[in-house]
């Protein structure tokens, strides 16, 4: 294919300054989204285990929420009964405690012991987990959540720009460069293979994530523009409410919340009977939990959190149902799985796409490895960019502090990054219960913020190794930390599969921190 040099100049202009100003937000974004895959295993290997009595059977669960009632009132308003409760999380009933402003307090856990006496705890759950998605969704930013979210969808943007006109780029010489991976010539040449490789071959996915990156920053207020525009009813659900199975803040759909209920005085069906009706209604739909809440008129509604295996869901890694809690009748399915209207269907595809949660863990893998490749596109783009300008400064005898300044920042957020999300991962041994958000927080962007001054301190020959070196050693101290703080069973699945990760990720620093002294100096 032959496109003038004038044109191929323009883009490769374009790719290049629009990849410089996203690049090392997305690197953030993609590193940790590929972690994000398995939040929720991760946030309970950085818990403490929470000690109960066996939970109660389905059938034997009314007479938990009788007593639990009778001792604790409030937990009326809005309580959770799960369906499948494991060593993880082994109860099968938990409420928030309300608290001013509609947020939420902490969580309390109820069962019963041999005797049938109430036994609630109130678990400590590390924001570990909760940090690195955050973390994700904002590029690495410390702002509030909103105004973060902002940045986040104009680097959606300057991505999508950069993938388009990197196609552009590309098409000339496909057919010659496709398979191409040169690691034994120059330096610029690696770094170019290793990037059109990544590139190319991930394309899809990466159009996905920046499509979806922009749909899901904006989403809000383009909802709260339309709805003030032409909405005459309730306000719409903000994102976080749609695509998160939140137990006690989340906003029912609008056509649970206005289908008519029978009087508070009617008995609710059992929680069995409940599920029974939902199995005979969405064969195939696998429900976790039911999550029981009082709307404004005090009636009693109920959202059903499960998946379905065989479709993409809108949540993370959950479709929902709204249930009538007194007949078991559906009254929405716009969010559950397989049952919904084709519009929905084909907003959800994209939530899906993004999120990775079909297929099981294959596909959750793949979005890791994909994750991590990623990440490793956008390093490779800066790389490129400063070796570009440095060759060019070299010929002329002339140095320039932009490229110097690209070079240490390159360098310090990259292994900052890396080195952060270690740091919270060890700190999670030796932080109360495992680290509440503001102290995980605060290691994080304080290895960050030190990676970052010490890549403006090293000579540039030594900086890559040294700060590879270092991102490697604290990787490493995540399985040092378990086995000294005897952290839970060290062989169960989730610790050998942590450890495992960060003993191969943190040779694999150490070897690239090797490669990079034999390669200092060469551009």
């Amino acid at each position: 294919m032959k496109i003038p040099n004038m044109i191929l100049r323009s883009y490769r202009e374009l790719h290049s300054w629009v990849g410089i100003v996203a690049g090392l937000f997305l690197f953030v974004a993609f590193y940790a989204g590929a972690i994000t895959m398995f939040e929720q295993p991760i946030q309970d290997w950085a818990s403490q285990t929470v000690s109960l009595p066996p939970p109660v059977s389905l059938h034997a669960t009314p007479e938990l929420l009788e007593k639990t009632f009778a001792a604790h009132p409030e937990a009326r308003k809005s309580y959770t009964v799960y369906l499948a409760p494991n060593a993880a999380h082994p109860e099968r009933l938990s409420w928030f405690a309300p608290l001013s402003h509609g947020h939420v307090g902490q969580a309390t856990l109820a069962a019963l012991d041999e005797k049938g006496a109430l036994v609630t705890a109130k678990p400590q759950i590390s924001a570990n987990a909760h940090f690195i998605n955050l973390l994700h969704q904002q590029v690495g930013l410390p702002f509030p959540h909103e105004t973060s979210l902002l940045v986040t969808g104009v680097v959606g943007l300057l991505y999508g720009v950069a993938l388009l006109s990197g196609i552009i780029i590309f098409l000339p010489k496909m057919a010659e460069n496709l398979f191409a991976v040169r690691l034994t010539t120059s330096l610029r040449r690696k770094w170019l293979d290793l990037h059109n490789l990544l590139g190319i071959f991930s394309l899809p996915f990466h159009l996905v994530m920046a499509l979806t990156a922009v749909v899901f920053a904006f989403h809000d207020p383009v909802f709260d523009v339309q709805h003030a525009l032409f909405a005459k009813s309730n306000p719409p659900l903000t994102l976080s409410e749609k695509i998160r199975p939140s137990t006690e803040q989340g906003r029912l759909s609008q056509k649970a919340d206005q289908a008519k209920t029978k009087p508070s005085s009617s008995l609710p069906l059992e929680p069995e009977k409940i599920v029974n009706s939902l199995e005979l209604q969405a064969a195939g739909f696998v429900p976790e939990m039911l999550n029981y809440s009082q709307n404004k008129e005090g009636q009693l509604v109920l959202r059903v959190a499960g998946y379905d295996s065989r479709y993409g869901m809108r949540g993370a890694s959950r479709g929902f149902a709204e249930i009538d809690p007194y007949s078991g009748k559906i009254l929405s399915s716009d969010y559950l799985p397989g049952h919904q209207s084709t519009g929905f269907a084909i907003l959800t595809t994209f939530f899906a796409l993004h999120f990775g949660n079909f297929g099981g863990n294959f596909v959750r893998w793949g979005y890791v490895l994909l994750g991590l490749g990623g990440a490793f596109l956008f390093y490779t783009g800066n790389q490129l960019w400063i070796n570009a300008r440095k060759r060019r400064e070299i010929k002329s005898g002339e140095t320039s502090s932009a490229t110097q300044f690209l070079d240490c920042l390159t360098a310090g957020c990259v292994n900052g990054c890396i080195s952060g999300i270690s740091a919270i991962f060890c700190a999670a041994f030796w932080l109360p219960h495992g680290g509440d958000y503001k102290n995980i927080a605060s290691v994080y962007y304080g290895v960050f913020v030190l990676f970052v001054i010490l890549a403006f301190c090293l000579k540039t020959r030594y900086r890559n190794s040294i700060l590879l070196s270092l991102s490697g050693l604290i990787t490493l101290l995540i399985p040092v930390m378990a086995s000294l703080y005897g952290h839970k069973a060290l062989l169960l699945r989730p610790n050998v599969t942590i450890n495992l990760i960060a003993v191969f990720l943190g040779v694999f620093l150490f070897w690239a921190a090797g490669r990079e002294k034999k390669l200092s100096g060469k551009v």
